[in-house]
């Protein structure tokens, strides 16, 4: 059991792994889009969090909206094939996708994330 724990945190200190964020014009988008990048092993995971407000500028008048929000769990070796393939995905002109290294984790949940 210590050498298991052992070979866990060395595989934790040696792994990136990265939280994604999207924004979406919907829950059934976000879900569409989760749902292709789990399935193309793209993201380890993915979490819908079905409305969010969202205030931004854009063509120079303030914009307020209700969206979607995508969280996605990828290893990094996986990352810059999420975004072209998430870009593919989304139906907005400028989609947010913006990438979060991870901090400290549960290093079993890492190892999880890399495996899959």
């Amino acid at each position: 059991m210590i050498e298991r724990n052992r070979q866990v945190r060395n595989i934790w200190c040696m792994a990136r792994i990265f939280l994604v964020y999207i924004t979406t014009r919907d829950e059934a988008e976000a879900e569409k889009i989760g749902e292709a990048l789990v399935l193309e092993h793209l993201a380890a995971c993915a979490n819908v969090i079905p409305k969010i407000k969202s205030i931004y500028n854009w063509n120079g008048s303030l914009q307020r909206d209700s969206e979607s929000l995508l969280l996605l769990k990828v290893k990094e070796s996986k990352l810059d094939e999420l975004i072209k393939r998430a870009k593919e995905l989304h139906s907005y002109e400028l989609p947010c996708i913006v990438s979060y290294l991870s901090g400290p984790s549960n290093p079993d949940y890492v190892e999880w994330v890399l495996n899959s």
